[in-house]
């Protein structure tokens, strides 16, 4: 994924980080902003970490150069506990695929 262009934006989760909030597969739809709560999920970036391209993480708390950013599957640690502090990107508004539903704070 490309960085993207309007407000408005689609993405697909990969890997099973977000689960059982999101899943490996699911379509996002996602307003690029850099305006978030704790509690909201991301797409986000890490520095120094261009190989694993963009992620969607969970919002933990601002951070020294940027956002907390994990997980929800405590299983999976490829987040702010293995790269540190995430830029944001944006904040997913719901999951469309494959049944609509509003992502919302908190989980």
């Amino acid at each position: 994924m490309d960085r993207p262009r309007g407000k408005l934006f689609t993405a697909l989760v990969r890997g099973p980080s977000m689960s059982p909030t999101l899943r490996d597969g699911d379509a996002i739809l996602v307003w690029r902003t850099g305006r978030v709560r704790a509690g909201d999920v991301v797409v986000g970036r890490f520095a120094g970490a261009d190989d694993i391209g963009p992620v969607v993480k969970r919002a933990v708390r601002e951070a020294a150069g940027g956002w907390w950013l994990q997980g929800d599957n405590a299983f999976i640690q490829d987040d702010s506990r293995r790269y540190g502090p995430g830029e944001v990107v944006g904040r997913v508004l719901l999951r469309w695929w494959p049944r609509l539903r509003w992502v919302r704070r908190g989980g």
